[in-house]
């Protein structure tokens, strides 16, 4: 399967990768990467949807927007929880 964003490598979005995870997307936004595929992640916490919303909103500062797909359903479900599901773009 060819991965959307071959620039994010990501098995995991929890608060203990969530450092380097930014880093990862920052870097993929400032080479114009505007799709996330997430369908390598295997875990995800609260932590995780916070990364969702910095990177998008590091990509609008940059005049983009990113689209997330093969999102996994506890972040989701995490994002409608907490209200800030209609902030993630998703397929």
């Amino acid at each position: 399967m060819a991965e959307a964003n071959p620039m994010l490598s990501l098995d995991a979005l929890t608060f203990q990768t969530a450092h380097a995870a930014l880093d990862q997307g920052v870097q993929a936004i400032a080479a114009g990467e505007t799709v996330f595929d997430l369908g390598g992640v295997k875990a995800a916490d609260s932590s995780g949807v916070a990364l969702l919303l910095a990177w998008q909103r590091r990509a609008q500062a940059a005049g983009q927007r990113l689209t997330f797909v093969n999102v996994p359903d506890n972040v989701h479900k995490l994002a409608a929880l907490y209200g800030v599901d209609t902030l993630l773009s998703h397929h």
